[in-house]
């Protein structure tokens, strides 16, 4: 059995093939459970095929017209005669509009169907997304990752409209007119358009495989291009404190210039794909032509019949010309689909086990045994930690950066797996319950809250779906923002920017703090949760995250010692084991780690009073000074 914790990274993302990628998208079109969906498929079919006959049918009306004007009927069918040249002009006209009409009515029937199986597709690649593990998502960039699945959601589209209406009817259209031109004018002029149509095709596949190859250098540029793009943008703040503005354009630049490079090249392919089509398409024309041209002279065709095939080769040039680009863009809509279903098929880390039930909370006791974890087999961030949170109690974890304080919080919240040992909630391994009621159980207010570009109300109602504006209110006010958030313009209407960057740093932390209160979750996490809030409002946010904290079992994670003072225990975190543990007094009688970080942090804090009693006397004295000159 392979290590949970290395599944999802084992393999990257590895692209479908252009038939497995065809195979994930017919299930949509075929469904068992919607028998609608198969009507209108069929529907479809049927619209096409009435269309297509109708359009081989008419050259021959076409054919008959000019013969009827140039007195050349011995041959012809006598009841299509009998319409007459003007009779057999109209019924040339009905039937070019109803192969368009019929056409049409293809495309009205089939349109919720492929609307329905992009929607379906879209919404499968969203969940999966974010079903996979923090591990994924933080070795992917964002804006690489949406590319991908923008192009693949475009390319579902691209494919179900044109492989089912332009490949498919385009091989029956060419089939039929190559039967016609045997038994009506011999096999030798089948031959030549048969020949003409081969040599088109092969043409056109050979070089559009080599053009793919451009194009994915093309898309892979553009992909690198606008993750370097999305990635300046949500580091705005860090590009301005850093006058990086040059050094940002000139690192886009660098990726445009090679997106322009490959693009170019996909210019000239396809230059070059062009001209080779149409010489090749020509040729079969002229060559047709010229065979019916020779046979009007020698008396063996009419001037209809010399019309008829210049009609029929012109209707096959049309859609030949038309099979270059359709097989260009199914071949990179299979490439961009493959690379989405690629992400599709990439494994989730986290899974729920078969029999996993939900997780049922009566206390609220945390138990940590022996657990070990890894991010990379080579350096193991947890030794085997153990420790026991009572029901309604607080643990406090401390400890230097890197002692592995925040992976405890990831591996409760079931982010990862543990390598080892046992993680359980009231004696429930949180491996053998759902991952939804363990989040569901959970609230966590982390050290940098990211709010969702939207109003203040719908970030903390986040907190519980379909929660009423005056709990929302109530949370506000029990985070020490409700008056904040009043004296803004919009109230709690006021949008908060792109990941809340309109807001303080404070401010935030305060809307993250009122989300989680309005979840009124058994367990809480706090990852230093005041770390960006100044003494005073620190304080009075202590006091919120006290009164949220009575009755529940709280692990608080913390930089300032002083805030986790009167919790029931506390852990000394380093390099990945529990160096000491015990209550504030105990660990201080100890004289140990602890007591030193504590006599460290108490010096500075004293160091930072006197500097701001310095500046307070100095200042006053200044003002006297003023005065007294004034």
């Amino acid at each position: 059995m392979s290590d949970p914790v290395l599944t999802e990274t084992a393999s990257p993302d590895a692209p479908a093939s252009g038939w497995q990628t065809i195979a994930r998208v017919t299930p949509h079109l075929w469904p068992k459970d919607q028998p609608w969906v198969r009507r209108r498929v069929l529907l479809a079919m049927a619209f096409l095929l009435v269309s297509k006959v109708i359009s081989v049918i008419t050259p021959w009306f076409y054919k008959l017209a000019v013969d009827g004007l140039a007195g050349e009927t011995a041959h012809d069918p006598a009841r299509l005669v009998a319409f007459g040249a003007v009779g057999l002009v109209v019924a040339y006209g009905l039937a070019r509009l109803g192969s368009v009409v019929f056409q049409e009515l293809r495309d009205a029937v089939f349109v919720r169907v492929a609307q329905r199986a992009l929607r379906r597709l879209a919404l499968e690649t969203f969940g999966h997304i974010h079903r996979l593990s923090m591990r994924y998502h933080i070795s992917r960039r964002t804006g690489g990752l949406s590319r991908i699945i923008e192009r693949g959601v475009k390319g579902v589209e691209f494919l179900l409209r044109f492989l089912l209406f332009s490949i498919g009817p385009l091989i029956l259209e060419l089939a039929l007119v190559t039967l016609i031109f045997a038994f009506t004018f011999g096999w030798s002029y089948a031959a030549v358009v048969a020949g003409t149509i081969t040599l088109y095709v092969w043409f056109t596949f050979a070089v559009t495989e080599w053009r793919v190859k451009i194009r994915q250098e093309m898309n892979d540029q553009d992909t690198d291009a606008n993750q370097k793009a999305v990635d300046s943008l949500l580091n705005y703040e860090t590009v301005k404190y850093f006058n990086a503005e040059t050094r940002e354009a000139a690192r886009y630049d660098g990726a445009m210039r090679l997106y322009e490079a490959a693009a170019v090249k996909t210019g000239l392919s396809l230059s070059f794909l062009n001209i080779g089509q149409t010489l090749l398409i020509t040729a079969g024309l002229v060559a047709v032509m010229v065979m019916a041209a020779l046979g009007v002279q020698q008396g063996q065709l009419t001037v209809g019949d010399f019309v008829m095939v210049n009609a029929y080769m012109i209707q096959i040039t049309m859609p030949l010309g038309f099979l270059g680009t359709v097989y260009r863009e199914i071949r990179q809509a299979l490439v961009d689909m493959g690379a989405m279903f690629g992400l599709l098929s990439q494994p989730a880390e986290v899974v729920d086990a078969p029999d996993a039930k939900p997780l049922a909370v009566k206390g609220g006791e945390i138990t940590f045994d022996q657990v070990k974890f890894a991010y990379d087999p080579s350096r193991e961030i947890l030794k085997g930690v153990s420790f026991r949170v009572g029901p309604g109690q607080t643990l406090a974890l401390v400890g230097h950066s890197g002692s592995g304080k925040s992976t405890v919080a990831r591996l409760l919240f079931r982010f990862y797996d543990v390598t080892g040992g046992a993680i359980r909630i009231d004696g429930q391994d949180i491996r053998d319950v759902t991952q939804s009621s363990l989040h569901e159980a959970i609230g966590v207010v982390p050290q940098d809250t990211v709010l969702f570009n939207d109003t203040i109300r719908y970030n903390i109602g986040y907190g519980r779906d379909q929660a009423s504006d005056a709990e929302i209110f109530a949370a506000a006010r029990a985070a020490r923002i409700h008056d904040f958030i009043e004296s803004l313009p919009e109230g709690y209407d006021t949008i908060v920017g792109e990941r809340g960057l309109k807001l303080s740093g404070g401010e935030k932390q305060r809307v993250g703090i009122a989300r989680t209160i309005l979840k009124n979750p058994p367990i809480l996490i706090l990852d230093e949760a005041t770390s960006a809030l100044d003494t005073q409002t620190e304080r009075s946010i202590q006091e919120s995250l006290r009164e949220m904290g009575q009755g529940r079992s709280v692990i608080t994670i913390a930089h300032r010692l002083s805030t986790i003072a009167d919790a029931d225990c506390i852990l000394v975190m380093d390099r990945g084991q529990v160096s000491e543990q015990g209550r504030h007094e105990e660990l201080l009688a100890q004289n140990g780690r602890y007591a030193a970080m504590w006599a460290q942090q108490r010096a500075e804090e004293e160091t930072e009073a006197a500097c701001d009693a310095d500046e307070a006397q100095t200042g006053g004295a200044g003002d006297q000074g003023l005065a007294a000159r004034g």
